[in-house]
């Protein structure tokens, strides 16, 4: 069974996409209606912009969901997926691959979701920081422990857990996480603590805008972050969706169940090959390649 996959913030880079759209004429098509939609010059930020400028979450959501689906309806060969699932961000991108969102809803939910998280950030200085060669339980048990808003926030494979929260949150995480045996903690650089309690703000926003946007019912099921599980419903899909901005991210138990639910390969589709290493290290076995 084939499952498709998608990246999302953090997998961006100066000039990505140019290829596609040099050689696509759908490509082209595309970032020109990304364009009118947006309301300002995407393709110019993605091809010349420099890492700071797309690292400005109102330009990166953008950015990599559209490299994301640009690359799956110009590079599939295999035609329609068995399964789908994104990471965080690369949730929409999935929604459009299995049907469930039309390309230009999504485009417009995600630049609401990018520019509602932006005015979180700013709202609350905040953050997260990857956490390498400690067990999940462990980290969770220490943050448990810390009386400042800090949560883990990506399980993205075993050994890699991402924590968010406030400054003064992170910090004490930190300094608690190394002494009980991390490999290594290091701080990214991102705007704000995301899926964590902080985004409230910007669940509510979106939220508004996801009850205003049709949702279909998709050719097969996603696996969404919030809880892992399979789904075709809709309304559940838009439950998910918006309970995600303060939700984990828990991508390993979404390919460990793919993986149950008879993944026989996973494709990734996007800038980057992130998503690629991480089911390496979930499904040792697996076989995995990317189009991007």
């Amino acid at each position: 069974m084939r499952a498709y996959v998608f990246p999302g913030q953090g997998a961006q880079y100066p000039g990505m996409a140019r290829q596609l759209y040099e050689q696509y004429e759908t490509a082209r098509q595309m970032f020109h209606a990304a364009n009118d939609l947006l309301g300002f010059d995407i393709a110019d930020k993605m091809f010349n912009g420099n890492e700071t400028d797309l690292k400005v979450t109102k330009i990166t959501q953008p950015a990599v969901f559209l490299h994301s689906v640009i690359a799956y309806r110009v590079l599939n060969t295999e035609g329609i997926p068995d399964m789908v699932a994104g990471h965080s961000l690369g949730e929409f991108s999935a929604l459009v691959a299995n049907e469930t969102l039309s390309f230009e809803d999504a485009l417009l939910l995600v630049s609401k979701r990018a520019t509602s998280m932006q005015k979180a950030c700013e709202h609350v200085p905040s953050g997260m920081a990857v956490v390498l060669g400690l067990a999940d339980a462990t980290v969770v048990e220490i943050l448990r422990e810390i009386n400042e808003p800090v949560v883990a926030a990506n399980f993205n494979c075993p050994g890699q857990l991402v924590i968010s929260g406030t400054l003064k949150g992170l910090e004490v995480a930190m300094a608690e996480i190394k002494k009980a045996g991390a490999k290594r903690v290091l701080p990214l650089n991102v705007g704000g603590a995301f899926h964590s309690p902080l985004m409230q703000p910007a669940r509510d926003e979106l939220a508004r805008a996801i009850a205003d946007t049709p949702f279909r019912t998709p050719c097969c099921p996603i696996y969404q972050n919030v809880n892992a599980a399979p789904c075709s419903d809709p309304e559940i899909i838009k439950q998910n969706l918006t309970e995600q901005l303060t939700s984990p991210v828990l991508w390993t138990k979404t390919i460990q169940q793919m993986s149950t639910d008879g993944a026989t390969l996973f494709t990734e589709f996007g800038p980057g090959e992130v998503l690629q290493g991480l089911i390496k290290k979930i499904v040792p076995s697996m076989s995995v390649n990317g189009m991007r």
